[in-house]
């Protein structure tokens, strides 16, 4: 498998506090792979490091080849970056915008035009490219940025907290265009984030972030298949003795008693969903509601870190 992006025990120290601890990374070229976990994580220390923007204490990085302490501007040459903050003049019109930053990187005269108008239509503002970008919406704005960092064809592109503070209508529709640029300009994209949903739903791969380190890094779906417990919720007619008949059951792991129902943490639930109701029929319990839940991303990062992600 090709790797686009490879680092080996990169670690970013500050005195006596290391933001970055010996993170070992492979992306494979192409996919959208997140690095998921809360603030103070460690995550926009790494995605500098890999953009140039700060020096690596120790360790060694490659993006599209080139080594990010030797090379450095070869690595800016192939990149775009997408801020967590808002990098954008309301003074300017979206054109003006993608205009300027496709002159910085040297997009050619001849192509830049038409280079602006793809990327228009790549990010659905075509229609608002002459506007103010004090008009736009927060989720406009936020395309504005993906497609600026994209005008000049870059092989990566670096996205910190992109749906930050965005309301989750217009976060889904910024992962739709994501997906859309991932496919259409063959750009890996590697993202950082903090929400569960988003890893989940976007992203190829997804690494555990906590305290500079880099826990786990898996498909989604892999992932949530190790932790091997799915939750199934039944309401009872008798909800105590249930409890305490039902762990007798094989395949229930656990069985807890929340009050209003019982909560079972069992292997593959959609298979012992008949088992469990043949046996409280058998026992004499009545069964008024069955639902199954498989494990989330939350579940795992929980597994691993020990804590939640608030």
């Amino acid at each position: 498998m090709d790797y686009i992006i490879e680092t080996e025990k990169i670690t970013k120290k500050y005195d006596n506090f290391t933001a970055v601890d010996k993170v070992d990374l492979k992306v494979p070229e192409e996919d959208i792979y997140a690095i998921l976990g809360p603030n103070g994580a460690g995550k926009t220390t790494l995605i500098s490091m890999l953009c140039t923007i700060l020096k690596p204490t120790s360790g060694t990085a490659k993006v599209n080849g080139h080594d990010v302490i030797k090379e450095p501007e070869k690595v800016r040459a192939s990149i775009g970056i997408v801020f967590q903050s808002r990098a954008l003049d309301d003074m300017l019109t979206g054109r003006e915008h993608l205009e300027m930053h496709a002159a910085l990187y040297g997009v050619p005269k001849r192509i830049r035009e038409k280079r602006i108008e793809e990327v228009l239509e790549l990010i659905a503002l075509g229609e608002k490219a002459d506007e103010y970008v004090k008009t736009y919406s927060g989720g406009m704005k936020r395309r504005l940025e993906i497609g600026r960092g994209l005008i000049h064809h870059p092989r990566v592109l670096f996205l910190d907290e992109p749906t930050l503070g965005l309301d989750p209508q217009t976060r889904e529709s910024i992962w739709k265009y994501i997906k859309q640029l991932n496919r259409e300009e063959k750009v890996t994209v590697l993202l950082t984030t903090h929400y569960m949903e988003e890893a989940d739903k976007l992203c190829d791969k997804v690494a555990i972030m906590n305290r500079g380190k880099i826990i786990k890094a898996d498909t989604p779906a892999k992932l949530k298949r190790e932790l091997k417990a799915d939750t199934i919720k039944i309401k009872t007619n008798k909800p105590r003795e249930f409890a305490d008949k039902i762990i007798e059951l094989a395949g229930v792991k656990e069985a807890y008693n929340t009050g209003s129902m019982i909560k079972l943490m069992v292997e593959r639930g959609e298979n012992l969903i008949p088992a469990i109701v043949n046996f409280a029929t058998q026992q004499g319990f009545q069964i008024k509601s069955v639902e199954l839940e498989h494990p989330t991303l939350e579940d795992v990062f929980i597994k691993y870190t020990g804590t939640r992600i608030k």
